[in-house]
């Protein structure tokens, strides 16, 4: 048996053993994971050259998936100190690894990352392709920018944003329709001036078949980018945004014709009010593909503090349909994060995560919250410590303020309502004051 994808093996009735350890961590049936990767729903990001990969599937009836940007860049060119915010970055939980680096020699550090790595490794060759040729941008051709994607595809990577969906006509769209932040997209705003500097088209879209039969080859799934995505709450859901989004609904259906598997890109900025129209917009549009979300953020007053901003969106859209999160750290809007704020982002987007996927009634999801809530019952804290998102910081909070006795917290000690009422349960006498 013979196939390119993980969705034509699907659609040839084949599982593969990537769905099968798939089918296995979902707890669900392999021939109920095999037709929703048939039909789009759910993909496997995993290149055929990815040998050290631990493989995730990413949709919404699934666990839902979080990704960690990392990478080098000109004021951060210290390579191990970025794997050991990517050593850190699994050991926490993320499935999913983004190489942005955009310094130096990027391909020593992306191919470090798929020889080492177990996690699903992203790029965004747009970025690699200015470091790469190194002249004016205006100079690299439209061959050389579908070079880097092959390069890209060699080297193993599993998923690749590629912002197809700003072509000549979305961009004019956007300027037509004024927007506060025009585009916050690191991607988009070089493809959009390549597009004005040169007068040509997307090169993206414009060869979008010789883009699919790089992706087809080597098992790349697509992940659309979201070029006009809304940078602050009053471009949220605007004319520029929809207008791509139809697009990347085109070519969801072009690649899905070639058995190329498909994420979207999504939002950005915007109010809490609008994130689960904005999921079913895109289920519509683009027939159920998997969403992958940067936030949403909810406010725009909180630098420092955009991890929670980010948390609050990404669970809303998580519960609403969204299948993958990026996480966003404390350092966003600010600096390059370091390993602390890689801890801070992950977390708060962990609990986002799991959140969501209770909300949604995933499989086995409040299995977590059931073992925790047994151990409070019992007050077992060591239990407790071991149950939580964050053992070391739960344990450390508990040590900062001792209580007078074991049983109980410095919070509410001898009024502790879970002892007292464990205790008249038990039958014993409760007095609190002489105890």
């Amino acid at each position: 048996m013979t196939y390119t994808t993980q969705m034509d093996a699907a659609r040839q009735g084949i599982v593969t053993k990537e769905m099968k350890a798939v089918a296995a961590y979902e707890q669900m049936e392999e021939q109920q994971l095999l037709q929703f990767v048939a039909k789009g729903q759910i993909c496997i990001p995993c290149n055929k050259k990815h040998t050290s990969i631990t493989p995730y599937g990413i949709g919404s009836m699934l666990r839902t998936k979080i990704n960690v940007n990392l990478g080098i860049s000109r004021d951060c060119k210290d390579m191990d100190m970025e794997m050991e915010k990517v050593k850190r970055a699994v050991d926490m939980g993320a499935e999913s690894i983004m190489d942005l680096s955009s310094y130096g020699d990027t391909r020593v550090f992306r191919q470090r990352l798929t020889r080492e790595c177990p996690a699903v490794i992203g790029t965004v060759p747009i970025y690699d392709a200015v470091v790469y040729y190194h002249k004016a941008l205006k100079e690299i051709t439209a061959q050389e920018w579908l070079d880097i994607v092959r390069m890209h595809a060699e080297d193993g990577v599993d998923f690749m944003t590629i912002h197809c969906g700003l072509n000549r006509h979305t961009a004019q769209r956007f300027k037509e329709n004024k927007r506060l932040m025009n585009i916050v997209s690191r991607g988009g705003s070089i493809m959009f001036a390549w597009m004005e500097m040169t007068g040509q088209e997307n090169p993206f879209y414009e060869y979008y078949d010789e883009v699919l039969d790089i992706c087809r080859q080597y098992d790349v799934t697509m992940s659309l980018g979201d070029a006009c995505r809304p940078g602050c709450l009053e471009d949220g859901t605007d004319i520029a945004q929809i207008e791509e989004l139809v697009t990347l609904g085109e070519l969801t259906r072009r690649a899905w014709e070639k058995d190329v598997q498909v994420m979207i890109e999504g939002p950005g900025h915007m109010p809490m009010n609008q994130i689960a129209a904005n999921m079913e917009i895109q289920k519509t549009i683009c027939k159920g593909a998997p969403f992958y979300v940067l936030g949403p953020i909810v406010t725009d007053i909180a630098p420092g503090y955009d991890h929670i901003t980010s948390a609050i969106g990404g669970a809303i859209a998580a519960a609403a349909g969204a299948s993958f999160l990026c996480y966003v750290t404390p350092a966003e809007h600010l600096r390059l994060p370091n390993v602390d704020d890689v801890k801070e982002g992950i977390i708060a987007t962990k609990i986002a995560a799991h959140a969501a996927d209770i909300a949604k009634g995933v499989k086995g999801a409040m299995d977590w919250d059931h073992k925790m809530d047994q151990a409070r019952k019992k007050l077992d804290w060591e239990a407790m410590f071991e149950l939580a998102i964050d053992p070391k910081k739960a344990r450390r909070y508990r040590e900062e303020a001792k209580p007078e006795k074991e049983d109980t917290c410095s919070m509410c000690g001898n009024f502790c309502a879970v002892k007292n009422t464990n205790r008249i349960l038990d039958g014993e006498i409760v007095s609190i004051f002489d105890e």
